[in-house]
């Protein structure tokens, strides 16, 4: 059954004013639709415009062929009547063979006296200039033809109304069908988005699904560019907190492990020493049960910080003034001023590419370890070209069985000896965090015994 986490996950969430959220698909097609159907109505704009423009010219076009024909049949209509019997009755012309297509027009003379006219003609629609060309007067669009021989002008009127709805007509020719398919469009558009947004949808539920008990990598199947990078990116981010809560328990483990011994050895120990008297041995033997408790804290700090890899520098590192300046801080004890032997080349060594204080942790753990586990026998610390921190005991050293496992931690060769223990499991991280290699050889070469820790480092570029 699903955990009220992932139950809460699945809940739709409600934003601030109470309203469930739009959905991306929604949003989208709704964005889609509105830029389309605007596009759409522009382009329609633009096109009624244009159908206009040559709705007009084919009309002016006609008006002008009609209008030179009619000239030929009212000139010879003047012709045939004669000088006008009364300049206040102008000739009225004879009527089409087909009366559906009769056009309005008046004949005039160079006064602008109306010769003859189309019966039902109304000679004030025809109230504009006698200069050839067109003109609008009213709801009529006039044409003004000049005889070329004689003082005569021919004026042929054509309704704007009829411009008008050829206009109309193609206008709703292309509205209708836009309000028709706007809808269809929505909705074919809705399931688009719905089938390619469904890897957006797959990618939220695993996402959904992972918590702080399942964090395995997300499967990324074939997923768009932008998707992918956003998965590969949850991945990343999956990896980083298990590796995280990965040190988280294994600090609590180590701790677990590491710290019962000495906390139950100083706790009897004062015990005792409450019991039967404070003996100087007794309060001895609490104080040496708390340093290495103390120790052991450190070391276990060491470890965490080396496991998470937080704050790991990436820069040149002079690997001979680390030798000489960890060399320094073991020189101020006395035993080990006077068994530790720092040893450098002669000739010049490349920086090594890491972290200086990661590195220099790393080289104080062998230095305990050889000084503690050799015997009070000698140590020597040696920087090898090109890039190599050696450290050299030459104590019983180990088994080639037991270099197998000497840096995993908590492992103890013998019952009498704690062995290596966290020293050489946080020098082995660190070295793996600067993809370095950590070499263990026992016996050193040309040594009987003992046992030499190397740290290959990478050169600096």
């Amino acid at each position: 059954m699903p955990t009220q986490q992932q139950q809460q996950q699945q809940q739709p969430r409600i934003g601030q004013e109470g309203r469930r959220p739009e959905s991306l698909a929604g949003h989208l097609t709704r964005t889609l639709v509105i830029w389309v159907g605007g596009a759409w109505l522009l382009s329609v704009l633009g096109v009624v415009w244009y159908v206009d423009r040559e709705i007009n010219h084919n009309f002016d076009n006609e008006l002008a062929e009609i209008s030179h024909r009619l000239f030929d049949f009212a000139e010879r209509d003047l012709n045939q009547a004669g000088p006008p019997r009364d300049a206040a009755k102008p000739l009225i012309a004879s009527d089409p063979l087909f009366t559906e297509d009769l056009m309005m027009f008046v004949v005039k003379d160079g006064d602008g006296r109306v010769l003859m006219q189309t019966a039902g003609a109304d000679t004030r629609n025809f109230n504009v200039a006698l200069a050839p060309g067109f003109e609008n007067a009213g709801a009529w669009r006039v044409y003004t033809v000049r005889h070329p021989g004689r003082q005569l002008f021919l004026q042929v009127a054509d309704p704007l109304e009829e411009r008008r709805a050829a206009l109309n007509r193609t206008l709703l020719g292309l509205i209708i069908p836009l309000a028709a398919v706007l809808p269809l469009l929505a909705l074919v558009l809705r399931n688009i988005a719905r089938n390619e947004l469904r890897a957006l949808q797959w990618l939220a539920a695993q996402i959904a699904e992972r918590g702080g008990s399942d964090l395995r990598p997300i499967p990324l199947p074939a997923l768009p560019q932008e998707l992918q990078s956003v998965g590969d990116d949850v991945n990343h981010l999956l990896e980083r907190l298990s590796h995280a809560l990965d040190v988280e328990r294994a600090l609590a483990a180590n701790a677990a492990h590491e710290l019962r011994t000495p906390l139950a050895s100083a706790r009897l120990r004062l015990q005792t020493a409450l019991e039967h008297g404070l003996r100087r041995e007794d309060v001895q033997a609490a104080l040496d049960a708390l340093r290495m408790l103390s120790q052991r804290t450190e070391k276990l700090l060491q470890l965490s910080r080396a496991e998470s890899g937080a704050s790991l520098a990436r820069q040149p590192v002079n690997v001979v003034q680390l030798a000489g300046l960890v060399a320094q801080e073991f020189w101020s004890d006395e035993d080990a001023r006077q068994r530790l032997d720092l040893r450098l080349p002669q000739d010049d060594v490349r920086p090594a590419l890491g972290d200086v204080d990661a590195l220099a942790i790393a080289l104080r753990n062998l230095l305990e370890n050889a000084l503690r586990y050799s015997g009070n026998q000698p140590v020597v610390l040696e920087v090898l070209p090109p890039c190599t921190l050696a450290v050299r005991d030459f104590g019983p050293g180990v088994g080639a069985a037991q270099l197998q496992t000497l840096h995993q931690r908590h492992v103890r060769h013998s019952a009498d000896r704690a062995g290596y223990g966290l020293g050489l499991s946080i020098v082995h991280t660190i070295a793996d965090k600067h993809d370095a290699k950590l070499e263990l050889i026992s016996p050193p070469p040309g040594a009987a015994s003992g046992l030499e820790a190397r740290i290959v480092l990478q050169p600096a570029p």
